[in-house]
Formats: C-alpha cells, sequence, structure tokens
C-alpha cells in the first residue's frame, strides 16, 4: 500500500468512527522542497499521524494546526519558507531553500477529497479535483470545491460567477495530467490535483522470481495482477498482494488485460515458446496502448521473438517500439529474485512518470521539476 493509499484509507476508517481528523496537503512549493504538491499529512484527534510533508520538521506545527482546524472547523492556508539565510541553524533545519504552502481542512472536507480519489480509482479513469484554497470573497469560501469527474461530468462548484474558470483549469489540469495552483478571477486561488487511479501491473509468469516482483510492486501502490496457464500457482498463500489472477492461454492473455494507459505488463514466463505467444497476443491488441511492456532475458532472445513475430506478419510501429523495454529494467547489475524485481519496478515507475532513470547526481535542476 502507497502512502497516499493509507492516508485515504484511514480517512475512510475514521469517518466511519466518527473521529475527528485534520488533513494536511502540500498544495504548492517554490525552490528546493523536500515534498511536491499533493503530499498528504493526516492527523487524527487521538493516535498518530499518518503521512509525510517535510521528512519530520514541519509535521509538528502542522500537526498542532490540524487540531486548531478539528477545534473550529474551519481550514487554513499555512505557509512555510524555509529560504531565510541561517535557516538550518535557528529555522525548520531543512536546508532545502525553498518554501511551501499546506492547505488544512477539516474531516468532513477531508472524507470528500478521499470520496474524489475513489471516483477515480472505482472508474479506473484520472480525476481533476479543485479546491479553494485561499480567498478574499465570501463567494469563494476556503474549501469550495469543484469535481471534473472521469466521465466528463462535473460536481460541486464555486459560485456562479468563478464556475466557469474553475471547469476550465479542471480540463486543461486533466488534459495537461498535472496538479497546479490556479487563479480565479481576481478573487481567489485554487488547488487543481489530477486523482489517478494506480498503476496495474500484470505480471505474465508465475514463477518464483514473480514473487518478489508482485510484493514490490504492490508496495508502490499498484494493482498486481498474474497471469499464467498452470492454474495451481495462481493462488493468495503465494501472490498475497495479487489483486487479480487471469488463467488463460498466453494467447488470450491480452483480451483478458484489456490494455489501456494505465497498465505495465512484464513478460516473464521464462518459456520461450509462451513469451512468444504472450508478445503476439499483446501487439494484436496494440502495444502502443500500454503505459509499459516488458520482456525479460537477455537481448538476443529478445531479438529473435521480435523477428519471428515481425516474420510471422506482426508489424511494430514505433509506438509500439516506445512501449517495448527489452531486455526489461534498469541496469543495477541485478541477479537475485529480489534485485531483478527492484530493476522492474524502478524502471516502470521512471516510465511512468516521464522521467530517465538515470542517476540524480548525473542530472541539472530540481529533483521534483521538469528537468531530466
Amino acid at each position: 500500500m502507497s502512502e497516499i493509499q493509507e492516508v485515504l484509507a484511514a480517512i475512510s476508517e475514521l469517518a466511519a468512527r466518527d473521529e475527528p481528523m485534520a488533513l494536511a496537503t502540500i498544495v504548492a512549493t517554490r525552490g528546493s522542497t523536500y515534498r511536491r504538491a499533493g503530499a498528504r499529512y493526516l492527523v487524527p484527534a487521538s493516535g498518530e499521524p499518518i503521512g509525510n510533508l517535510s521528512g519530520g520538521c514541519l509535521e509538528g506545527d502542522v500537526a498542532r494546526i490540524g487540531r486548531e482546524v478539528m477545534a473550529s472547523g474551519e481550514p487554513r492556508l499555512l505557509t512555510f519558507d524555509m529560504t531565510a539565510e541561517g535557516d538550518e541553524i535557528w529555522g525548520y533545519g531543512l536546508g532545502c531553500n525553498g518554501a511551501i504552502d499546506v492547505f488544512v481542512e477539516p474531516g468532513a472536507m477531508a472524507v470528500a477529497t478521499a470520496a474524489a480519489f475513489r471516483e477515480a480509482v472505482d472508474a479506473n479513469q484520472p480525476a481533476a479535483l479543485l479546491t479553494v484554497v485561499e480567498s478574499a470573497s465570501p463567494a469563494a469560501p476556503l474549501g469550495a470545491r469543484l469535481l471534473l469527474e472521469p466521465d466528463g461530468s462535473v460536481s460541486g462548484g464555486i459560485s456562479a460567477s468563478l464556475d466557469p474558470a474553475a471547469r476550465a483549469a479542471a480540463r486543461d489540469a486533466l488534459a495537461d495530467g498535472r496538479s497546479q495552483v490556479v487563479t480565479l478571477g481576481s478573487e481567489a486561488r485554487a488547488f487543481v490535483e489530477v486523482a489517478r487511479p494506480p498503476l496495474r501491473v500484470v505480471v505474465c509468469g508465475a514463477g518464483h522470481d514473480a514473487i518478489p516482483l508482485a510484493r514490490q510492486a504492490s508496495a508502490m501502490g499498484w494493482r498486481v495482477v498474474v497471469a499464467d496457464v498452470r492454474r495451481k500457482l495462481l493462488n493468495h498463500q503465494r501472490f498475497p498482494e495479487a489483486h487479480a489472477f487471469i488463467d488463460a492461454a498466453p494467447g488470450e492473455v491480452a483480451e483478458a488485460i484489456g490494455p489501456d494507459e494505465r497498465t505495465a505488463v512484464v513478460l516473464m514466463s521464462h518459456n520461450y515458446l509462451r513469451d512468444g505467444e504472450y508478445l503476439r497476443s499483446i501487439a494484436h491488441a496494440g502495444m502502443a496502448r500500454l503505459a509499459y511492456l516488458g520482456l525479460l532475458g537477455p537481448r538476443e532472445r529478445s531479438a529473435r521473438l521480435l523477428r519471428e513475430l515481425e516474420e510471422g506478419g506482426v508489424t511494430l510501429t514505433d509506438g509500439d517500439h516506445e512501449r517495448l523495454h527489452a531486455p526489461a529494467g534498469l541496469d543495477l547489475g541485478a541477479e537475485e529474485p529480489e534485485e531483478v524485481a527492484a530493476a522492474l519496478v524502478a524502471e516502470i515507475l521512471a516510465v511512468e512518470r516521464g522521467h530517465s532513470g538515470r542517476p540524480l547526481r548525473d542530472t541539472t535542476g530540481p529533483i521534483h521539476g521538469d528537468e531530466r
């Protein structure tokens, strides 16, 4: 379970018990910061907070203000500025030379936030949630929100005068796939967050080395599906983290999967003929529809499989080749199954986030920024 999934699950549990809570969300960052917009920190009335905003330096202050928000029922926007000279000695001690805006909302609003994420997960499509985080107008109260749902419908609203701009901002964020702060007229600022369903990782092959891959992929918050013709290997005793199993011939797997842009597939049956059938099935369905397709094994084996595929009449497009990673995984020197799983998960994450997978030491610009 990922951090955000843990936070959202805790919101549902606290709400079911009618326990007070406050939810803190980073809505904007400037300069170098530990976390980026969208990071969350849940403060329950009792018990330990869940999540992380700064690595531990700001959480005490946020928890204190969260308890004030619980008592008042009124949301607040906080700014923590770590850019002051000497902050590493006298201030928060982060040494990040950046600033963050944190929106703290009471329990009822937190429940609405969690519901928006659940809708995106249930529909397996992204949604955009716009929340007013700063306002000088009673017509746009703090915490007012608008949800652009996966089917394009809109629920909620800010005000008659601001709703057109709010809807346009939500559509733009959804098209761009990026959460951001926007200005609504001259009256308000809002945080538009793109709520994405978790990545689905389909592991074709239920061998021994698929077990750590399923475990590590699940720890990322991804939905794991395991496919194999050997039915006896498809069970929760072997794969306790699996969301689903596909008991089908390799040639039928693509139809069972229903490839889409939130699906990553790893072919690791270690059987040449089976991997060839998996590959052919997915090629017919359209590799380019996937987020990622990884083929385990030596480079020569992969080249031979692709050559036989094309000799069999399957023409791969540039988009197909772009999705295909063969051999699969980042170059970590992996040997053991756990290491191979780490190399695969790291590559899938880099591809899904649009990053290179290079060492950060060899990159320039901010770690969380657009520069690669």
